[in-house]
């Protein structure tokens, strides 16, 4: 490691750590389910039936993914602007934009409506006569995750082989087994037709706490650059790959 690397990756403004941490409470809408509109069942429906294009509080969920999503590619664009560039970092902050970007799409391709409700409704999810946007939806939703997990895979590799952003370093990738794990049970509610409410809750829980995560290492770095360690970004030495 040389003396660049020790010095830190440098900062970021605080505003966009405030947007880290706005966005981890607006991708949890689905919390509002209880108060709103209990028709969808906590245990086995679906998350993203709540934004179906059937449902009276749609706007309120597509809402919340759409915010976090424009929230979260400020925040991979103000990580790529100010801090130093690695490949690690930079392939990490890119593909956490991209779970912004997916998260958009996730409010641009809801549902038509919820299986677990109509059975009309999943029957013709099985025959496949329903929206491009109804069947678009799983690509973005599986996809939020696979780059939220890249996403912390990468910047925890940078953390431990540069010695940057300690608690992205130690807890990263445990949040990412975690994640994996939920993946599975995801696959396994789906073949008993049980429980894929809870396990997409808690799959949504641990992607926010991962991006606290983020935001607290961004916080630390900040904190300690105050307290006089010195700040060493690219807007002041340039960037480096």
């Amino acid at each position: 490691m040389d003396s660049d690397e020790r010095d830190g990756p440098g900062t970021v403004p605080a505003p966009v750590i405030v947007l880290a941490v706005v966005a981890t409470i607006t991708y949890t809408t689905f919390l509002l389910a209880g108060p709103l509109d209990a028709r969808i069942d906590f245990a086995d429906g679906y998350v993203s039936e709540l934004s179906a294009a059937d449902q009276p509080f749609r706007y309120v969920y597509s809402a919340g993914d759409l915010v976090t999503g424009v929230l979260i590619i400020l925040v991979a664009l103000g990580a790529l602007w100010r801090l130093k560039r690695r490949p690690l970092t930079t392939a990490g902050w890119v593909c956490l934009g991209m779970f912004g970007v997916f998260a958009i799409g996730d409010a641009v391709f809801p549902l038509d409506c919820a299986p677990s409700l109509d059975t009309s409704c999943a029957l013709r999810e099985r025959s496949g006569h329903l929206s491009f946007s109804h069947g678009f939806h799983a690509f973005t939703s599986s996809s939020v995750i696979t780059c939220w997990m890249a996403a912390l895979l990468l910047l925890s590799s940078a953390a431990r082989r540069y010695g940057w952003w300690p608690a992205l370093a130690r807890w990263g990738r445990p949040l990412v087994l975690v994640q994996l794990a939920f993946v599975a049970g995801v696959m396994a509610s789906m073949y008993v037709g049980q429980w894929l409410g809870v396990v997409q809750r808690g799959q949504i829980t641990v992607l926010c706490l991962g991006v606290l995560l983020i935001a607290w290492a961004l916080y630390t770095d900040r904190r300690d650059a105050a307290h006089g360690a010195p700040d060493v970004s690219p807007t002041r030495e340039g960037a480096r790959s």
